[in-house]
């Protein structure tokens, strides 16, 4: 999972870049909130750490506004204000978590995995879909009950794959939600990864499942009938 930190303090973005990586998961820091207003940016992140004084847009509008254009992702305030006022004005704009400064390192981590364990409660559990299962928390996946190695990233990409199941994923979203949109990326990364699953996971439609490539747009991994196969169970 990757976390969205959003901080004009150099100080303050590595302090919670590193606090977010303690608790094992990717942070990209940003020093103000208009580049997480471009759905293709803020795709490839799970949780919003925000302050609240930035330049231009303030983190309490840009929460406001992802709310109302309906983005789900949670959002932890993260800021010196800290009176009731500001808390419920916070809140009310759509934020999911209010933590003051200076921070406490055992609080946020805390509050961090709390407030991702209630917004993606299925990445504790074991998640089936066919021959198919995973286990986000300990990166893990298996074919017909048997694990299969894969790589970190290898991992990244199923997992995204599984979780956008039937939806046509474009290699820049990829690009994003795995890699980070990494310097210097090459897209042929993606194509590289796709084939290293595919092969690795038995993903063919004699096994209920097709990664197919859609020239020009992306990838797209799809439940298809199989002789002898009892109906998926949806995760």
């Amino acid at each position: 999972m990757r976390i969205a930190v959003v901080d004009d303090d150099l100080q303050q973005t590595q302090l919670l870049a590193r606090l977010g990586e303690d608790v094992g998961y990717r942070c990209e820091a940003f020093a103000e909130a208009t580049p997480l207003l471009q759905p293709q940016m803020r795709q490839g992140f799970d949780l919003l750490l925000l302050d609240w004084q930035l330049p231009g847009l303030s983190g309490v509008e840009l929460a406001r506004q992802l709310r109302r254009e309906g983005e789900r992702m949670p959002i932890m305030m993260v800021t010196h204000r800290s009176d009731e006022r500001d808390i419920v004005t916070a809140l009310l704009a759509g934020v999911d978590d209010f933590i003051a400064k200076p921070v406490r390192p055992g609080e946020l981590k805390a509050r961090l995995l709390a407030l991702l364990r209630r917004s993606y409660p299925q990445q504790t559990a074991l998640q089936r879909v066919g021959r198919f299962s995973w286990q986000a928390a300990s990166r893990t996946f298996y074919v017909d009950d048997e694990v299969v190695d894969l790589k970190p990233r290898e991992f990244d990409l199923a997992l995204c794959m599984f979780q956008k199941l039937g939806r046509l994923l474009s290699r820049e979203y990829l690009m994003s939600r795995v890699w980070g949109l990494e310097p210097g990326l090459a897209t042929r990364t993606v194509d590289t990864h796709i084939s290293a699953i595919r092969s690795k996971l038995r993903l063919r439609p004699e096994n209920g499942m097709r990664l197919s490539s859609v020239y020009g747009h992306g990838y797209r991994l799809e439940e298809v009938d199989a002789p002898g196969l009892e109906p998926a169970s949806g995760a």
